[in-house]
């Protein structure tokens, strides 16, 4: 289906508006006062280093053995994910992205780029080999420069170091497993899928690929949703993307478009929104609207989309990359300003991994 040219174009919007999204973002991860991120940053328009001093980091209070928070005395960060990284999380204040520079992509994308690379190699989908490369990635000494592994990754390498099969590693539904950070790379899973001339439908894929990281009946509803908005924002015109959109929020009964009228008749910020009415933070039933609202307030203008979704905080890097895979999808790379694909530290390597993949679909 993405074979078609104008297609395998937003396909490509789809890919590098991930990337873009966190990047720009990242400076910004997880700030919950938006009067600090003004001060740290002004109006993120364009990518940032992480500052030394994060005034809402609670990596101390981050487990090292698993998932959530909890004491810092298991080595899963450390020894097994993030050799040499622990003595990091204990240090307050410290931001979670420290070792990163302007235009660098956080672990979660560069997993996505694995994923990518991985389809490539094996011309299609296959998750035990995705599984391998994970595994092999994650463990690797200085396999990647970020400090932080969220929940999911340290859950997933806490059943490992026990000697679990890889494919029942995921860790069990807890506190922060319905996270948006699990949807960052269904949209290479969604477009991989949908080339395929087998009878395996976009959503069966989707659900299998989340389960090797997340077991969540709460999570796979949203990805069902972003399956839906996602294949059929590629195969509509671009004009009907903003019905799209309100139809999926309808189906998940969030009044994206009555919103957007408010936001517009009472001069509402989006920071009244993704802050106000709706919470900043990773949870699904919250983060997942707030996808939907910012993409029923700028349904043709991707730039103004990422811009606001940096500037709320929260989890706006996994927030950001679902907004920008879907948004890119809808208009296509030409939306994406040129200098945030230039600026990318990673730039050469993901332009041919992005022509790889979309070569193989």
């Amino acid at each position: 289906m993405t074979r078609q040219p104008a297609q395998r174009d937003r396909a490509r919007g789809a890919l590098w508006g991930m990337f873009v999204a966190d990047a720009l973002a990242m400076p910004a991860h997880w700030y919950y006062d938006v009067a600090a991120l003004r001060r740290d940053f002004g109006t993120l328009r364009d990518y940032q280093a992480p500052p030394a001093h994060h005034p809402n980091s609670i990596l101390p209070r981050a487990s090292t053995s698993g998932a959530g928070r909890g004491a810092q005395q298991g080595d899963i960060v450390g020894e097994v994910i993030l050799q040499g990284k622990k003595h990091l999380w204990g240090t307050p204040h410290r931001h979670y992205h420290h070792g990163l520079a302007a235009g660098d992509n956080t672990l979660n994308l560069l997993c996505a780029r694995l994923l990518l690379r991985t389809i490539t190699a094996g011309s299609g989908y296959d998750p035990d080999a995705f599984l391998r490369a994970y595994i092999e990635f994650m463990t690797a000494p200085d396999s990647h420069g970020d400090t932080y592994a969220e929940s999911y990754h340290r859950d997933f390498f806490a059943n490992f170091a026990r000697g679990v099969p890889p494919r029942q590693c995921a860790g069990r539904e807890g506190h922060d497993t319905a996270s948006i950070g699990g949807l960052v790379s269904l949209p290479i899973v969604i477009l991989a899928s949908m080339s395929r001339v087998d009878e395996t439908p976009a959503q069966d894929t989707v659900l299998a690929h989340l389960r090797l990281t997340h077991r969540s009946d709460e999570l796979e509803r949203y990805a069902l949703a972003l399956t839906d908005l996602f294949t059929r924002t590629l195969c509509a015109p671009a004009a009907q993307f903003p019905r799209l959109v309100n139809e999926v929020a309808r189906s998940l009964d969030f009044p994206a478009a009555q919103l957007v009228q408010r936001v517009q008749r009472d001069r509402l910020s989006d920071v009244d929104v993704i802050g106000g009415m709706l919470s900043p933070a990773c949870y699904i039933d919250q983060s997942f609207p707030a996808v939907l609202y910012l993409a029923a307030r700028y349904p043709a203008d991707l730039e103004a989309a990422l811009i606001a979704n940096a500037n709320v905080g929260g989890d706006n890097c996994h927030r950001g990359a679902v907004l920008g895979a879907v948004l890119g999808a809808a208009l296509g790379v030409a939306a994406i300003p040129a200098r945030w694909i230039e600026g990318l530290r990673s730039r050469d390597a993901l332009e041919q991994e992005i022509e790889g993949f979309l070569a193989t679909i």
